[in-house]
């Protein structure tokens, strides 16, 4: 007999995750990988300066971190020119995410998205009982027109876009963001996920004042200062809004050994440009070798490429499941047509290389 009960949102949804871990797929395949280039991680490491902070950090792990994260948020306030009171700091923007839909979103409230978008927000917004709208990409870009639209008609609690896109690399202008706000209905929230915004051009990302009540915005210590496993990424919006996680946040939630190495790794710009420089080679020679092997390169303005398979989802599936025997992870869009793609990380030249060796084997096997 069944000894317990789950509530009715959890007991309606499927028994699924955004994302198999490249860990997972290594048990199943009895082996490691010898390329991990799917999850989008930064393999050029973390600033030393952040790698020696946690270090330190690591002797004073019996101390809870500090709950209001003080230092980091001044720091991170600083660097974007704010108020510490427009910024929270959360595990990661993933968990920021949940706890925005949670504090914003009621069940069956309308939450309107991209097909094929962030995997992660929707299974926030299905796990506390919103429900998703979602739009087509346009031209393997978010449609920010088609977003506001369907915000418009359906009165949306809030509107997704991540800018640069995840998965395809694409992005849009600052301007055409601060465009979007002005044509969202009254009270519709932008979540504008900035993940990959330091890989971005300049122009890509939109000045918006801290407390325009439109629009919050997310960031991350994942990406660009690859420390993915570190799980420490902010918020920035209004003063009101942000004091609002206090309601509802896990105080004792954030890792202290990733604070402290999260403000050292703010304060090393240099770091930060020796990262763009090694991503933007890794972007090239990916696309040299999708462009070796009969296929396309997609602009990227983010730390992977879209690879254009020039075929169907089925396809790149199975080109996908093919690197995966050769020791090599990537990933792949999940909805059409951009599933016709597969996602590979830049990452350092050896795995780039496992990844140059592999891939004709398998298009060979295709055949």
């Amino acid at each position: 007999m069944t000894r317990f009960r789950f509530a009715p949102i959890a007991a309606a949804l499927p028994a699924t995750v955004p994302f198999t871990g490249p860990e997972t797929l290594e048990r199943r395949r009895g082996a490691p990988f010898r390329a991990r280039l799917g999850a989008n991680e930064n393999g050029f490491g973390p600033s030393p300066r952040a790698v020696e902070a946690m270090e330190r950090a690591a002797a004073e792990a019996w101390k809870y971190a500090d709950p209001d994260s003080h230092d980091l948020r001044h720091a991170l306030a600083a660097h974007h020119g704010v108020a510490p009171q427009n910024v929270m700091v959360g595990e990661g923007i993933d968990g920021l995410l949940g706890l925005l839909v949670r504090l914003m979103v009621a069940p069956g409230e309308v939450v309107v998205t991209s097909d094929g978008a962030y995997p992660t927000f929707n299974y926030h917004v299905a796990g506390f009982g919103g429900r998703l709208v979602k739009v087509p990409y346009r031209e393997d870009a978010e449609d920010p027109d088609a977003l506001v639209a369907a915000a418009c008609e359906t009165g949306a609690r809030l509107v997704y876009l991540a800018n640069p896109d995840n998965p395809m690399g694409s992005w849009h202008s600052g301007t055409r963001i601060e465009a979007m706000l002005d044509d969202l209905p009254q009270g519709s929230l932008l979540v504008l996920d900035e993940a990959y915004a330091e890989f971005a051009p300049e122009d890509a990302i939109p000045r918006i004042d801290p407390e325009d009540a439109r629009v919050i915005r997310f960031r991350t210590f994942s990406k660009a200062h690859a420390m993915a496993g570190a799980r420490i990424g902010y918020a920035i919006g209004p003063a009101e809004l942000i004091a609002g996680f206090d309601r509802i946040r896990n105080h004792f939630g954030i890792n202290r050994i990733g604070q402290v190495g999260a403000l050292a790794a703010l304060g090393d710009r240099d770091w930060l440009t020796h990262i763009r420089a090694e991503v933007a080679a890794a972007r090239d020679r990916i696309g040299d070798i999708a462009r070796m092997n009969g296929l396309a390169a997609l602009p990227s303005a983010t730390n992977f490429v879209a690879i254009d398979c020039g075929r169907d989802g089925a396809f790149a599936q199975a080109l996908l499941d093919g690197l995966a025997q050769q020791g090599v992870f990537v990933r792949m869009p999940g909805a059409a047509p951009m599933n016709r793609c597969i996602r590979v990380s830049c990452g350092p030249a050896q795995e780039l290389a496992a990844f140059a060796e592999a891939l004709p084997k398998v298009i060979g096997a295709l055949a």
